[in-house]
């Protein structure tokens, strides 16, 4: 049974730092790309990060880049974000995805397979 868990989310102020971390089980991670979306409330939920399966293949949305970095460790089987100079714009509740590589642009939610049961991320101005 896959399993993915997000925890790190909380209350910050504007321009605070949070990390979210997302631990995977019941799947060969290394063969996973791991994302990271979000979705704000009352809106859709939007593509984030995203790492694929080679060093440095790391995909960014407009809005964080620059201020967001996502890593993952594959012996620990977790996957990172790394949130800078947050803004209230980027309060949402986040998601770590999982999904086997594709040719599907790697921004798109349906072609990840597995989802967390994401954490809220809050932040005040």
């Amino acid at each position: 049974q896959v399993q993915l868990v997000e925890s790190g989310g909380g209350l910050v102020q504007a321009g605070g730092s949070l990390r979210l971390s997302c631990a995977a089980s019941g799947l060969p991670f290394n063969s996973y790309t791991m994302g990271w979306f979000r979705q704000p409330p009352g809106k859709e939920r939007d593509f984030v990060a995203a790492f694929g399966l080679s060093l440095g293949s790391t995909y960014y949305a407009g809005s964080v880049k620059g201020r967001f970095t996502i890593s993952r460790d594959n012996a620990k089987n977790t996957v990172y974000l790394q949130m800078n100079g947050l803004k209230p714009e980027d309060t949402a509740v986040y998601y770590c995805a999982a999904r086997r590589p594709s040719s599907t642009s790697i921004s798109s939610s349906g072609s990840y397979a597995y989802w967390g049961q994401g954490t809220q991320v809050t932040v005040s101005s």
